[in-house]
């Protein structure tokens, strides 16, 4: 199979947090609307409970549909994403490290006195993917290991930031997001 598909196949369930709670997201922040000690919001308003919670369980549950497409069709190559507690377990690695890798990047984003929606360079459009990694490799280091091999690894580090724009283009040209970056 096309190492592409695979490794978009396999990102999926990263890809879609972020998105995702753009389009659900709003309500109360994460960080309750508290600065840290520089007087800075901690994360702020862009980083919500809805949001979080909406783009974690999207992420999942795409996750849970690849997966059962993979088990349908086993003729065809595509990756699973495990069985059981496995699968548990690279799925929340998968979506909450998404999501928990964008917190991670926008609280230093706000350390470093950039606004909401402020691009940071190459931080924005790995940030996810990363976090995503680690916490799948620490909840299930066998499945990572064998699915993220490295050319895998290589073929997501270039795709992602391209996807990342489009994304964000459309986001702005529905306007779900502020800026096309």
């Amino acid at each position: 199979m096309n190492l592409l598909i695979i490794a978009i196949w396999l990102m999926l369930p990263a890809y879609l947090p972020n998105n995702l709670a753009v389009l659900f997201g709003g309500g109360k922040p994460l960080d309750f609307g508290k600065t840290f000690r520089d007087g800075r919001r901690i994360l702020g308003d862009g980083k919500t409970f809805r949001g979080t919670i909406a783009g974690a369980l999207g992420g999942m549950g795409a996750g849970l549909l690849l997966s059962a497409v993979a088990s349908t069709w086993p003729d065809r190559g595509l990756p699973q994403f495990g069985s059981g507690d496995e699968l548990l377990m690279v799925l929340m690695g998968l979506s909450l490290g998404a999501m928990a890798g964008d917190v991670i990047a926008s609280f230093f984003k706000r350390r470093m006195g950039m606004e909401r929606g402020a691009s940071l360079f190459l931080v924005d459009q790995l940030d996810f993917v990363l976090g995503s990694w680690a916490l799948t490799y620490l909840l299930a280091p066998r499945w990572f290991s064998q699915n993220f091999t490295p050319e895998i690894i290589l073929i997501v580090l270039i795709i992602t930031p391209i996807l990342h724009r489009a994304t964000n283009v459309i986001g702005y040209k529905i306007k779900a997001k502020k800026e096309p970056w």
